[in-house]
């Protein structure tokens, strides 16, 4: 059983991670100034309805627009109107989503100003197949890649490539208008161009890096569709349409982690943290992680104990198997194994929107008990490791951590307590 003293702990270190990720907090600094003509917000992403209300409460009347975020994750809103869609893999509800975005910023002119609410999520929440191509074809590209293994910046390179909101096309449809992109960071370095695949803001990834993931990572694309990227480039960052426009990384997970560190020193226990960029399979980063833990708990090198270590970035899992679960969890099954039987730590790993996957939890919490558990229910952790079935293995655990959606979206939360 986990300690519930460490679990309390290791919550609150979460809670804090997310509250430094607050949309209201991050929105006023970076409000834009009035204009002269209309002030249109569009949104995407698990947290663009909280961003809504929070820039609503900011700016006041007038305002007008449309956002759209996850099935669930919806808020009341005053005047922007948001809608809901399918993630991670697109479905009409999306697609009628993204039109009305087109429409929010049509006819627009050069005194009008239009707020882009942009966080993680936004990739499949926005799906627009090129001419010629339906949603099908989108849903089968987000498939392979969720399969694949990819790291995020390459997956998005390629469905950039493959969209007609995607790498900017959204902002350059409000042209001339002013577009002022307020951004939720959940990719590993934090640029804006890759957020949500960047649908108000370009960047110069060109299609020899889309190709190039393509091939990388084996990812198995129907040839029309590998055709069209080979011929369609993205918008041009220095194109005139762009100009004049603002890009504000309103919160990352850097920020997240600190917060978290002040937290646990708060608590009289010192934090480190290892980097906000962690990329990789999910069971290897695991693998890395559990033996620093191991290295703290008996040999107090490279931190002595106590202390927390912490850890974020965009973790990937690639689909062997038909089971049940996400990154954070996948990570924590491999840290199970990987420490089976070490006493003296406790860990979380939790996706900071509230939702790891699929299902309807965070992540879970592990221990150096926590395979020797699964076995004595007669389960086999590196059976259920190897068929992607991790929240099965936390269910039946009851160790899973399941806050809800926290409205806002920095990537994983990582934090290993040494006692």
């Amino acid at each position: 059983m986990i300690d519930p003293t460490d679990q309390a702990l290791l919550t609150r270190l979460f809670t804090a991670a997310v509250k430094a990720a607050d949309p209201k907090a991050a929105i006023a600094p970076v409000l834009p100034a009035r204009p002269k003509g209309r002030t249109v917000v569009i949104g995407a992403g698990k947290g663009a309805a909280q961003m809504a209300v929070a820039f609503e409460a900011l700016w006041g009347d007038p305002v007008e627009g449309v956002v759209v975020t996850r099935y669930g994750y919806g808020d009341q809103t005053r005047h922007i109107r948001v809608m809901e869609a399918a993630h991670p893999v697109p479905d009409a509800a999306g697609s009628a989503a993204t039109a009305a975005l087109f429409d929010a910023v049509a006819g627009l002119g050069p005194d009008d100003l239009v707020v882009a609410l942009i966080c993680g999520g936004g990739s499949a929440l926005l799906p627009s197949p090129p001419a010629g191509f339906s949603l099908q074809d989108e849903q089968a590209l987000n498939q392979a890649l969720l399969a694949s293994g990819a790291p995020i910046s390459a997956m998005n390179a390629i469905r950039k490539h493959f969209s007609d909101v995607k790498g900017g096309r959204l902002a350059a449809a409000a042209h001339p208008a002013k577009v002022v992109s307020l951004v939720v960071s959940d990719v590993p370095g934090d640029d804006p161009a890759q957020v949500a695949s960047g649908p108000t803001v370009p960047d110069a990834t060109g299609r020899d890096v889309a190709l190039a993931a393509i091939n990388a990572y084996g990812i198995d694309l129907p040839d029309a569709l590998r055709a069209y990227i080979e011929t369609h480039a993205a918008p041009d960052p220095h194109d005139a349409v762009f100009a004049g426009h603002e890009v504000h990384v309103i919160a990352s997970a850097a920020l997240s982690l600190e917060a978290a560190a002040d937290q646990a020193k708060s608590e009289g226990i010192p934090a480190v943290i290892l980097s906000d960029a962690i990329e990789g399979e999910a069971r290897e980063v695991a693998k890395m992680h559990g033996a620093m833990a191991r290295e703290c708990v008996t040999r107090a090198r490279p931190f002595a104990p106590p202390v927390v270590i912490l850890s974020g970035g965009e973790t990937t899992v690639t689909l062997r198997g038909q089971g049940r679960g996400g990154r954070n969890t996948e990570f924590l099954l491999s840290l199970a194994i990987t420490c089976d039987g070490q006493g003296g730590f406790t860990a979380l790993a939790a996706d900071t929107d509230g939702i790891d996957g699929s299902e309807d939890n965070a992540g879970a919490f592990v221990d150096g008990s926590t395979a020797a558990r699964l076995r004595a229910q007669g389960r086999d952790p590196s059976m259920i490791l190897a068929g992607n079935d991790a929240f099965t293995a936390f269910e039946a655990l009851n160790d899973l951590f399941s806050p809800g959606p926290t409205g806002t979206n920095v990537n994983d939360f990582r934090a290993i307590l040494i006692r």
